[in-house]
């Protein structure tokens, strides 16, 4: 990093924001296998939060690298600098006061301990989204665990890469087992319960 860049202080804090928006502002860190339902689950949970009132945001990973990301491969290297990228995003959103939602398999531990390792102690929920291998292929909404097995796709995870699932996430939705409803209930339900969030109306 240049030595001659400062980091300006805003006159406005992240507590003040969110005093503002009545709620605070965390990182919802959805991890899992491609076709364990990350993404799908993640919009739910936004749209839950978004109804109560809460301001919130989803980087989605394959909009992600559609822009910001679209510079990256899928090599290790590149797939650490992506997380990278949103867990920079992420922190900065958290500073809005806005509720960042992230839906990435984000296959390796340490580039999610990374992410992490960021923001303040508590401002990381890591959600597990825990659907076997064979559920996910089954499902191959998108084909990609086809290509993979067939060669077209190089470094899959789950596949021809590997996935190390989180071993102490703040929270495991089985997504194999159970609908999303019951999963996003599951969400909103730890977020009540640690203070994250304040439901005003029963689900």
């Amino acid at each position: 990093m240049n030595t001659h860049i400062v980091w300006h202080q805003s006159t406005v804090v992240r507590d003040q924001r969110e005093q503002q928006n009545g709620h605070k502002s965390f990182i919802l860190w959805f991890t899992g296998l491609s076709g364990a339902g990350k993404s799908t689950l993640a919009h739910l949970v936004e749209q839950r939060l978004f109804e109560q009132g809460c301001k919130t945001y989803v980087f989605d990973g394959d909009n992600v690298r559609h822009g910001l990301c679209s510079d990256l491969g899928f090599s290790a290297e590149d797939r650490c600098e992506n997380i990278r990228r949103i867990g920079e995003m992420s922190k900065l959103f958290v500073d809005a006061g806005v509720i960042a939602l992230t839906a990435f398999i984000s296959p390796f531990r340490r580039d999610r301990d990374l992410v992490r390792a960021l923001v303040e102690p508590g401002d990381f929920v890591e959600i597990f989204c825990d659907a076997p291998l064979e559920v996910c292929e089954q499902r191959d909404v998108k084909g990609l665990y086809r290509k993979a097995r067939s060669g077209e796709i190089l470094d899959f995870t789950g596949i021809s890469s590997p996935y190390e699932a989180p071993l102490k996430p703040e929270i495991l939705v089985r997504t194999g087992e159970h609908g999303l409803d019951d999963c996003a209930g599951q969400i909103l339900e730890y977020l009540e319960k640690n203070g994250k969030i304040n439901l005003k109306t029963t689900r």
